[in-house]
């Protein structure tokens, strides 16, 4: 254990800069020392021997001295080293004591933190001082230094502290330094630590990944440039590079979520300049975020061509997101003079691939799926857009399962169902049990695993949406429904995040435990082993608890709910 001892740091600097003793004169210096020694616990501060030195140098009289650091000496740190000492004596943790003393001054620091003052320690003495190397090994105030960093980005001591840190290897703590993207040996370290974190996370943790990239990224467009530019490198790599093109994709999308304006830099990267005619039509409409029927145009007879622009000008997930929303948002406007050219460009962008010839630059253009690609898009697009009824909707099931396993029509038809399904009175006058909407999103959870995590997002938005029109014992059917949706959801792959939705539900208390007992009981009929870990951990408290399982056990060996306790008891207890 540290002892909670006080120390002097020899090689600190003065508690103030005094001024030079040869301007001053020897009653000048002495009455400007003597303010000094009235201060409390002065005879503690750091400056205590030169300011004497000074002082005695000027005539001082040394018992003057004596009587006025005594009467000013209240030991704060001695009572604090002792209060310490006591609570220890009386039961107390030496962790928590240490806890609560460092918190204690975490927040002093934080209070009086004066940057100007942080910044003599360089001034003055010209170089870190030992006991800063020491300070950053130390998880409490490294968090301190990241807290101030933010607060006072143009202090000399914290920018240097910070490099100090990620010259130590704690880079990936301060991927959300702003003070860290003005230094490009730290930017540099922190944005290979964040690419790897990223390649390395699961699907269900990228999210918080990727925003704390982006953060840090869309700093400055510096960052966001050399970021990038590095990205775009990167991704170009046979292993990981795919991967790497959507970090960059989230990012951009994150910069322009911001409000920045992020478009010459994002054409660039994508080779838009070997293209202008086509840079020229993607620009607008990307900055403005809005497509334009005479920008369509030019993009249309340009990728009709026998020799079109490279396809992914097209792939840019702004423009997707446009193309998306004007084909299958209700309402959407579209002429339908041009209604034919949104579906080409869409279906272009998802069928069509390129393979370099060899021996040459040039591009092998493969459009075999553009066909069925497009008339699968159009007769969605028409159903969608055809304001039909729920009984009219089934008489199309057939043709939407079929069109289902294109992706680009799913991701149109999950964005249609978003808007429907939304509407304040869509459940109030929904009279199946199941909706042909919510029917459709299980047909697209069955075919496409990528599309999981937007399914899930829609079903808990609903999950927890007030459904105020609805009598209470309507909404708990309802929200019963939705739970099949999961259940469903969790059958096809996508477990971890669903479980640890419901298992967030139960925990913050304010579902009914109704419901959950309703999951657990289906989730108990569809599941087998053998479980994996991060599945049991989730899943067995749940059926553990009395409160939600303790209606279901029949007090037999026969029960679901024992079976499974059972068996995880004999193959996970060591967990």
């Amino acid at each position: 254990m540290e002892e909670f001892e006080t120390r002097a740091w020899e090689d600190a600097p003065e508690a103030e800069l005094m001024e030079d003793s040869e301007v001053l004169s020897p009653t000048d210096v002495q009455s400007t020392c003597l303010r000094q020694f009235s201060s409390t616990d002065f005879i503690m501060e750091p400056g205590i021997f030169s300011t004497l030195k000074r002082y005695f140098q000027a005539g001082g009289n040394p018992e003057q001295v004596i009587e006025m650091l005594s009467e000013n000496y209240q030991a704060v740190a001695q009572m604090a080293n002792l209060m310490a000492e006591w609570l220890i004596l009386a039961g107390a943790s030496i962790t928590d004591v240490q806890a609560m003393v460092e918190n204690h001054l975490k927040q002093m620091i934080l209070k009086t933190f004066d940057p100007k003052k942080a910044d003599t320690i360089f001034t003055e003495e010209g170089d870190a001082p030992a006991w800063l190397t020491e300070l950053i090994e130390h998880s409490t105030w490294r968090s301190v230094v990241y807290k101030l960093a933010e607060e006072f980005p143009e202090c000399l001591m914290l920018n240097f502290t910070i490099k100090l840190i990620s010259d130590a290897g704690f880079q990936g703590e301060i991927t959300s330094i702003s003070t860290a993207a003005q230094q490009i040996e730290v930017f540099s370290r922190i944005l290979k630590t964040s690419t790897s974190t990223f390649l390395q996370s699961s699907e269900d943790l990228r999210h918080k990944a990727v925003v704390e990239f982006a953060k840090m990224a869309c700093h400055g467009q510096h960052t966001y440039i050399y970021a990038q530019v590095m990205l775009q490198i990167l991704s170009q790599e046979n292993k990981g590079g795919n991967n790497i093109r959507r970090l960059q994709q989230e990012i951009t999308k994150y910069a322009i979520t911001n409000g920045h304006n992020v478009t010459p830099i994002q054409l660039a990267l994508n080779g838009a300049m070997t293209h202008p005619r086509a840079a020229q039509a993607l620009a607008p409409m990307l900055a403005r975020n809005a497509l334009n029927p005479a920008d369509i145009t030019v993009l249309f007879k340009l990728y009709s061509l026998q020799d079109p622009p490279a396809v992914e000008l097209l792939r840019i997930p702004q423009l997707l997101e446009l193309l998306i929303d004007a084909l299958f948002k209700p309402g959407s406007k579209i002429n339908q003079e041009h209604k034919g050219k949104y579906i080409y460009l869409l279906g272009y962008s998802a069928s069509v691939y390129e393979t370099p010839k060899k021996g040459n630059r040039s591009r092998q253009v493969n459009r075999d799926d553009l066909k069925p690609t497009q008339q699968a898009i159009e007769k969605v697009h028409n159903i969608c857009q055809g304001g039909k009824s729920a009984m009219e909707l089934i008489a199309e099931i057939n043709t939407l399962y079929q069109c289902i396993r294109f992706p680009v029509v799913s991701v149109g038809l999950v964005r249609w169902i978003e808007f429907v399904v939304k509407e304040p009175s869509y459940f109030k006058l929904c009279t199946e049990s199941t909706p042909t909407h919510l029917a459709l999103l299980d047909e697209v959870v069955c075919t496409h695993p990528l599309l999981h995590s937007r399914v899930l997002s829609l079903l808990v938005e609903l999950f927890e949406s007030e459904f105020q029109d609805l009598e209470i014992l309507e909404q708990l059917e309802l929200r019963k429904m939705l739970l099949d949706r999961m259940v469903n959801l969790l059958s096809r792959g996508c477990v971890l995040p669903v479980m640890k939705y419901i298992k967030n539900c139960y925990t913050k208390g304010d579902t009914d435990i109704s419901l959950i007992r309703y999951f657990v009981r289906e989730v108990l009929e569809i599941v087998s082993p053998p479980y994996t870990v991060e599945f049991v951990q989730l899943f067995l408290p749940l059926v553990e608890n009395e409160d939600i399982t303790g209606s279901m056990r029949l007090n037999t060996d026969s029960d679901l709910v024992t079976e499974f306790i059972a068996h995880c008891k004999a193959n996970y207890y060591c967990m």
